[in-house]
């Protein structure tokens, strides 16, 4: 089983980890998660999920998400029908949390441990997903006031909450609108990355 991994461009830095400055960790100081679904792989219990996990890694967080059992029963393609095989769904991935917990906190532990990420978790049926606790992690930016102009206008109509909610709701935005192009970047980086690690020949 090798889990499907996603890497930001600045998820993988090379060579041993070391603490940085006030105990943090820099991006060329993290560990290589090349064998990350490897890994894991060798380590998830048997039967948890269908096929391999998903994984995505950035500079913080190791999100893991796999995809469970369908659920038994025949559901008519009615809107009742499709609510009651949501909620199904729901109530199956709230099961697979409960009953795996302790488990997951050791995987993950152990995962920290190894490549200095935090870890989180996800399940999936069908269409209905769930992500576990997942890491909220602040940005610090300095902002020209027209950027903060964009930021208050969006507060000011009601689409966000505040001007951190705003930021957020605006990268959201560019993902969703963005994916080849943030694909490309990244696979370019990648190659960057690649390229520094070997040296030249």
């Amino acid at each position: 089983m090798t889990g499907r991994m996603h890497k930001g461009w600045h998820g993988g830095g090379r060579g041993q980890a070391r603490g940085g400055p006030r105990g943090g960790w820099q991006q060329a100081d993290l560990p290589d998660v090349s064998d990350l679904a490897a890994w894991l792989a060798g380590r998830l219990p048997d039967g948890w999920f269908i096929g391999a996990p998903e994984i995505t890694v950035d500079r913080e967080e190791i999100v893991v998400v796999g995809e469970l059992a369908p659920v038994e029963g025949e559901y008519p393609d009615t809107d009742q029908g499709r609510a009651e095989r949501a909620a199904a769904a729901a109530g199956r991935i709230s099961r697979f949390r409960e009953e795996t917990r302790e488990a997951r906190i050791d995987v993950a532990r152990q995962a920290e441990h190894r490549y200095q990420r935090k870890v989180a978790w996800g399940a999936r049926i069908g269409e209905v997903e769930e992500l576990f606790t997942t890491a909220s992690v602040p940005v610090m930016t300095r902002l020209r006031q027209p950027e903060r102009m964009v930021l208050d206008t969006l507060v000011d109509s009601g689409v966000a909450r505040s001007r951190s909610d705003a930021l957020a709701w605006a990268v959201r935005l560019v993902g969703r609108n963005a994916d080849a192009w943030l694909a490309d970047l990244r696979e370019a980086m990648a190659k960057v990355d690649d390229l520094r690690a070997r040296g030249p020949e």
